[in-house]
């Protein structure tokens, strides 16, 4: 494997390792590990594409996908597609205060894209994010990691989307 498709490799789990609301710390420290049928690394085009059955592991993290393709810009930030039916991921958080374990983040898509520049994950098509019993549905689910800011919209003709919201324990 090139020294490029092994940076792209640990990219590739940095990327989602930062899923919305704050992934488990430790995650980061954990090695990466891909499985895939295939994979294919273009060094001049900075990009990786693994395909067949796609396991991402890293700590608390798995993604199961079809076919993830990684980017890097000229600056060294990661890009990553991944596509399936659907594309899922679960992830431990860190605990909030005054929690003493971290909720699970679940989600799946048809299509998830993600971007390490802006800090945004974007899912696509029959969207579905869950986080503590807290869930969202629609056709597009955006998420800005750096302001823990998140939109949904419904597809042409549904009109609507969904949410689900647990009780919260008063705050102290």
């Amino acid at each position: 494997m090139t020294r490029f498709a092994l940076t792209l490799v640990a990219a590739l789990a940095a990327l989602p390792a930062a899923v919305p609301a704050m992934a488990e710390q430790a995650d980061s420290t954990k090695p990466t590990n891909v499985e895939a049928n295939r994979m294919s690394a273009d060094d001049a085009r900075r990009m990786n594409v693994f395909e067949g059955n796609v396991v991402v592991t890293r700590g608390t993290l798995r993604i199961l996908a079809d076919r993830i393709v990684v980017r890097q810009d000229a600056e060294g930030f990661q890009y990553a597609t991944a596509t399936g039916n659907p594309v899922r991921f679960r992830q431990r958080q860190d605990p909030k205060p005054p929690e003493k374990e971290g909720q699970w983040l679940e989600g799946e898509a048809k299509r998830i894209e993600l971007d390490e520049k802006s800090g945004k994950i974007e899912l696509f098509n029959a969207a579905r994010v869950n986080r503590g019993g807290d869930e969202v549905a629609g056709d597009y689910i955006l998420v800005d990691q750096r302001s823990d800011f998140f939109t949904v919209t419904p597809g042409k003709g549904e009109g609507r989307v969904r949410a689900t919201l647990q009780p919260k324990p008063p705050a102290k």
